[in-house]
């Protein structure tokens, strides 16, 4: 239940050596004419044993939706660091290749739209589902977008951003057919709620809706040059 234990000291294994590996391995590697990179090489064999080590504890967690989910996120969390700030490379082994097998990943898409659903209950929900939280500021709201639509468009975005390296395209196809699937839903309960404000169609939420439709539509033609 705490995978951030062992991530977290690979990382700080990594950072510890890696003055070490460079001033005094690298230059014995180029002496000798190797093409290896030694901080590089021993990123890669950490990496290795954490692997081995999701491959352990994965089938555990599968129907566990708090501690399934919680492993995703630690694992997405030291990816992000582990590119971003040790340099390691999307050629080599990574845990995004554990979560995209298939027991795995069938799992996370089920968890994913669980908990989107779940966020689009409260967002809709919530007394500020309809105002604009940028109300009183003129030149920030032109567009007049209820808090719904904007929390809505977020959630779309991190989706994004947790799937975005997964090494396989027909993996993050998956994803975006859930993207568009919430899409749907989301539009679904839009519908549902104008048919309730038809009566008030200069009303306040019926305006709100609109609003929303509009918003929701330019964003989503922002995104349609994003591959």
């Amino acid at each position: 239940n705490k995978p951030e234990w062992y991530l977290t000291q690979v990382l700080m294994w990594i950072g510890n050596h890696s003055k070490f590996l460079d001033d005094k391995i690298q230059p014995i590697l180029d002496k000798a004419g190797s093409s290896v990179n030694a901080g590089l090489e021993f990123s890669r064999a950490l990496v290795m044993l954490i692997l081995e080590k999701l491959a352990a504890d994965i089938p555990c967690l599968l129907y566990d939706d708090a501690l399934f989910c919680h492993l995703v996120d630690e694992v997405l969390l030291f990816e992000r660091e582990l590119y971003s700030v040790h340099g390691y490379l999307s050629s080599l082994p990574s845990c995004m290749h554990i979560l995209s097998e298939e027991s795995c990943f069938q799992r996370w898409l089920t968890v994913e739209k669980k908990f989107a659903l779940q966020k689009m209950d409260s967002m809709l929900s919530s007394e500020a589902a309809w105002i604009s939280q940028y109300k009183d500021i003129t030149d920030v709201d032109e567009m007049k977008v209820p808090d719904c639509a904007e929390t809505f468009m977020t959630l779309l975005l991190v989706i994004t951003d947790r799937y975005k390296n997964l090494p396989t395209a027909s993996r993050k196809l998956q994803f975006l057919g859930l993207q568009k699937e919430l899409v749907d839903d989301f539009r679904i309960r839009l519908t549902q709620v104008m048919k309730e404000e038809t009566r008030a169609s200069l009303g306040f939420r019926y305006c709100a809706i609109l609003n929303a439709v509009n918003y929701i539509a330019t964003v989503l033609a922002d995104w349609a040059d994003n591959v």
